[in-house]
């Protein structure tokens, strides 16, 4: 499933921990319990592996799962809560989309943000319950609704979610969002330097924002995470995106993902590329 434009991110980063003799991590954030598959998880794997790099580093196995820490997240949502930085709003998708702002126009503070802390608990123990639908509620953080930095607008943090997960199974009901995740995973693993493209930039003052306040609440520990950007690799007249990527395979346009003409890396190997080819490619 993995195309040309990862490459370019896995030539960097394990490039860089080869480079400064360093380990980097093989993770998968399966946040979203609709949009994770074992199957997913077998095939990045064996991408990795083709282009010539291992996660292993020493004595350790650095294979990681978002999933393996959804305890600790929740720990830190409440957390969150009893520190008057997170609530839970019952506005609709749609009154938290409206209430939100433009890049122009601040956003307006939800009628749930001044609930009292015990409230706030209450609430979020029950969607934690089972008994809440999807999308009754969420768990924001309360930030700053005037940001001009609109990530920073009380950007959600949980979501009701009534889905099996391909590794917890029914466990959980509520999952934590992606960019709720992602700067926890790196703290808890010692990440020193967080990749990740450019896209991610208008995120980096929330990474920052949350691991400060946990650090604050007595969860995490110095030295904390740095994210840090780069450009993602786009080709002209070549289709990358995930979404196309999969209408071309469920439609059958092409034979699979490892049909010759596909972007991806499997049907580039069966194709005839070499993973040092790809390396050639993604250094200039």
């Amino acid at each position: 499933y993995l195309h040309i434009g990862h490459a370019k991110s896995i030539f960097l980063n394990f490039g860089l921990a080869r480079d400064y003799k360093g380990a980097c991590h093989l993770r998968f954030d399966d946040t979203n319990p609709e949009k994770e598959d074992e199957e997913y998880v077998r095939s990045i794997i064996d991408n990795v592996q083709w282009l010539g790099f291992d996660w292993k580093f020493k004595e350790e196995d650095n294979l990681y799962y978002a999933s393996s820490y959804f305890s600790f997240m929740h720990e830190a949502a409440l957390s969150l809560i009893q520190s008057g930085d997170a609530y839970v709003d019952q506005q609709t998708a749609d009154e938290i989309r409206e209430n939100r702002g433009t890049l122009t126009a601040a956003g307006k503070n939800s009628p749930y943000r001044q609930q009292t802390v015990d409230e706030n608990l209450t609430l979020f123990a029950a969607m934690k319950s089972g008994k809440q639908p999807d999308g009754a509620m969420v768990l924001r953080a309360k930030i700053d609704m005037a940001s001009p930095n609109i990530n920073m607008r009380d950007p959600a943090i949980y979501r009701i979610k009534h889905a099996e997960h391909h590794r917890t199974g029914n466990e959980w009901c509520i999952y934590p969002m992606y960019t709720f995740a992602h700067p926890i995973e790196d703290a808890l693993e010692g990440i020193t330097h967080s990749i990740c493209t450019l896209e991610f930039e208008d995120q980096r003052p929330f990474y920052d924002w949350l691991l400060t306040k946990l650090k604050n609440n007595g969860l995490l520990t110095d030295p904390l995470p740095k994210q840090h950007e780069f450009a993602r690799l786009n080709l002209t007249y070549v289709v990358l995106s995930k979404r196309r990527l999969i209408e071309l395979v469920t439609n059958q346009h092409v034979s699979g993902w490892d049909d010759p003409r596909m972007p991806t890396l499997v049907g580039a190997n069966r194709r005839g590329y070499t993973p040092a080819g790809f390396k050639l490619f993604t250094d200039r």
